[in-house]
């Protein structure tokens, strides 16, 4: 699959998966009212958002990115990997 492919493929994944939360906004209910939608569509568009979540982590590891991998800003700071160790101060008098 090329590049455009895929990244077409993404696209359409994630407007799919934002009408479907969208969908899901809209129809919540007040918690102890019935739910409009049946519990068999309920569970419909759970396996739906499950599945696009799949083939999402799929292209991403087709395309070389981790899996753990999360949007950031462009302004945010880049995150540093540096261990701070923290020693507490010794009360004078105490021995070593």
């Amino acid at each position: 699959m090329s590049d455009s492919e895929a990244s077409m493929e993404a696209r359409i994944l994630q407007a799919v998966k934002l009408t479907l939360a969208n969908v899901i906004k809209d129809t919540a209910t007040p918690h102890g009212m019935r739910h409009p939608l049946s519990d068999g569509t309920i569970q419909d568009l759970r396996q739906c958002l499950a599945l696009i979540s799949a083939r999402e982590r799929e292209l991403a590891q087709a395309a070389g990115k981790a899996a753990d991998e999360k949007p950031h800003y462009a302004d945010e700071p880049a995150r540093g990997d540096t261990v701070v160790h923290f020693y507490r101060k010794k009360p004078t008098g105490e021995e070593t």
